[in-house]
């Protein structure tokens, strides 16, 4: 299985950089091993007798989730205590994350605010759409920048909706590079012939330390990979 990359721990926390293609959770539908089965092994939560029946264990401390194809940072709680403090942090809107991603066209206003409800779209369940009926969601951004026609961007996600960031950026005009689920197949079909995944990377976590009460930070690079694909960019538009 796809290894995750340990960041930090200590005896309430494991940061970790969490690499594309792994799923966080176990599913009927997940065939294959997922970070979940990774970190039940890891912190042999199954063996923490007084918790059997606690969601820390049904989640094996995990307390947040990235899509398969997203990399990244992610902290998994060690203890009970410290999975429901992380765990309301999340739902108060106290954790900081921010993710880096290339996308199409040249993005105007260089820093903005992308306000727009979000639902399952009702004609293909698989995926979500602005919808008015939907649930608030806040994704701010801000250009970092412009590589030919397209924008490397830095994303700060106020809100934890499914797929926010690509459907709020696809929404506005700027789709995601290799996104499999919201570009058409002749877009997707050119952005694989140099970036084999989807663009998109958690570089940045902040929270309360559920121990210490002091805030804490994590920060890691973009993922080689992806830092591979901007090179590869710039030759296959030499080439055509």
């Amino acid at each position: 299985m796809l290894t995750p990359k340990i960041v930090f721990q200590d005896d309430d926390i494991l940061v970790i950089n969490k690499p594309s293609g792994l799923v966080v959770n176990r599913a009927e539908t997940v065939k294959e091993k997922t970070l979940q089965d990774w970190t039940e092994k890891k912190l042999k939560v199954k063996s923490a007798k007084l918790e059997v029946n606690s969601d820390f264990i049904n989640r094996s401390g995990i307390v947040h989730r990235l899509d398969k194809d997203t990399s990244g940072v992610m902290v998994i709680a060690k203890n009970a205590q410290s999975f429901i403090d992380l765990q309301k942090q999340f739902k108060q809107r106290k954790v900081i994350k921010k993710y880096l991603t290339l996308v199409h066209g040249q993005v105007e206003p260089k820093i903005g605010d992308i306000k727009l409800p979000l639902a399952r779209n009702p004609s293909d369940r698989k995926k979500f759409s602005v919808r008015l009926e939907g649930r608030k969601s806040l994704t701010k951004y801000k250009v970092i920048k412009i590589i030919s026609d397209l924008s490397f961007l830095e994303i700060e996600p106020r809100t934890g909706r499914t797929h926010q960031i690509r459907v709020h950026l696809k929404h506005i005009g700027y789709p995601l590079v290799s996104d499999p689920i919201y570009l058409g197949k002749k877009r997707l079909a050119e952005d694989r012939q140099w970036c084999s995944r989807l663009f998109l990377h958690a570089f940045y976590l902040s929270f309360i330390h559920p121990r210490t009460k002091k805030r804490v930070e994590f920060k890691i690079k973009l993922a080689k990979d992806l830092a591979v694909a901007i090179r590869n960019r710039e030759l296959f538009k030499q080439r055509v």
